[in-house]
């Protein structure tokens, strides 16, 4: 029997949503599907609208939801850094449709190549499944940077 202590994790995954894909810019992004799960998998699913323009309110309400991690596409490095101080884990750089992209996150293939953005330098996910630049990649932009 187990303890009460062991009882099963609840997670919230978010991925913002723009015509049944994951929304290009979680910036401007105005629906938000959230699935709470269980280690047996999804247990609910919804969808928000995300009203605020300001991204300091849109991090508070996005906290208030308790989601744990957030998959997205682009997002400025301001509001990227009020969602990771908040606590909320960030994917970013991911394209595709929001359930497959879900489907890839629980599977651990999210790192594949259909699932980046286009013109993106991620090439890999480490074990947090938080997109990475490879070194080639970083090797190459520090390159380009010191030829300019």
């Amino acid at each position: 029997m187990k303890k009460t202590s062991e009882r099963l994790r609840q997670v919230r995954i978010a991925i913002p949503v723009w015509e049944n894909k994951v929304s290009p810019v979680l910036d401007t992004a105005s629906r938000l599907m959230v699935v709470e799960l269980k280690d047996e998998g999804p247990m609910s699913r919804f969808e928000i609208y995300l009203d605020e323009r300001d991204l300091s309110r849109r991090c508070m309400r996005i906290q208030d939801l308790c989601v744990d991690t957030l998959i997205c596409g682009a997002v400025t490095r301001h509001f990227s850094d009020l969602l990771k101080a908040s606590g909320i884990r960030l994917i970013q750089g991911i394209s595709g449709q929001p359930q497959k992209v879900l489907n890839a996150y629980l599977n651990g293939t999210l790192a594949l190549s259909k699932y980046l953005m286009p013109g993106s330098n991620l090439l890999e996910l480490d074990e947090a499944q938080t997109p990475v630049r490879s070194k080639k990649a970083s090797d190459e932009k520090t390159k380009s940077n010191k030829d300019s």
